[in-house]
């Protein structure tokens, strides 16, 4: 611009009353003080915003981030996340469903990793749908499957019966009304919204970190301890 205005750097620094050095560093990207700014785009006879166009607003992001990640639908979440989460987990494993048979059937092994953060001292909660539970014929009605899910509930549970004889293993059964699935292995949390009249598997899932004492985590987590405090020993 000064090129093409045929303005030497020492005659602008003379009109700005600032030392030649200074424009110096102007024409390397530093930006003026606002009083120069303007005697620099008076002089040059254009508009300021045109030789400093101003910086778009950053988002502002709360310090209390959790928010991992999201998925459209829990076929989304990769395998490889279900299986980092339980093999990182060291002191506590919580799930939450109706029935959950994706969680044994997309890895076979699932029980015996149960099992083995069990028997290195993490505290294993697996808490179903009471199959013959108003709540779990409710769900079927409302997804249209009737009994199936009862069904798929004492079929997902026929995997878990050996980790009743392992300490540090509870299997429960609850006869309440599920707004999400949980999944909790420590500090990380995936939560799986139940929408009305849907199947879990086609619902979103948003994974959480545990940031403090006043977020989400915590909140998900105290409906799970709530609803396991009520929920009955599975005694098959």
């Amino acid at each position: 611009m000064l090129h093409q205005r045929g303005i030497r750097p020492e005659a602008l620094a003379e009109v700005c009353q600032v030392d030649p050095k200074t424009v110096s560093r102007w024409l390397g990207g530093r930006v003026p003080h606002p009083k120069h700014r303007y005697r620099v785009a008076h002089h040059l006879r254009v508009e300021e915003a045109f030789l400093w166009p101003p910086e778009p607003e950053t988002l502002r992001v709360p310090k209390n981030v959790e928010l991992v990640a999201t998925y459209p639908n829990r076929a989304e979440v990769p395998r490889e996340t279900w299986l980092s989460l339980l093999r990182e987990a060291i002191e506590q494993i919580d799930v939450l469903v109706f029935s959950a048979t994706f969680f044994v059937q997309s890895n076979p092994q699932v029980v015996k990793m149960l099992t083995e953060q069990a028997g290195q001292g993490a505290r294993v909660r697996l808490c179903f749908g009471d199959p013959n539970g108003a709540a779990v014929a409710a769900r079927g009605r409302e997804e249209g499957i009737g009994e199936t899910l009862s069904a798929k509930i004492r079929a997902s549970l026929t995997y878990y019966r050996p980790l009743l004889s392992q300490e540090r293993c509870e299997v429960r059964l609850h006869d309440t009304t599920l707004y999400n699935s949980l999944f909790r292995y420590d500090e990380n949390l995936m939560v799986n919204p139940h929408i009305w009249g849907q199947p879990a598997s086609a619902n979103p899932v948003f994974q959480l970190k545990r940031v403090d004492n006043t977020g989400w985590f915590d909140n998900y987590t105290e409906s799970f301890d709530a609803i396991w405090a009520d929920a009955q020993p599975w005694a098959p």
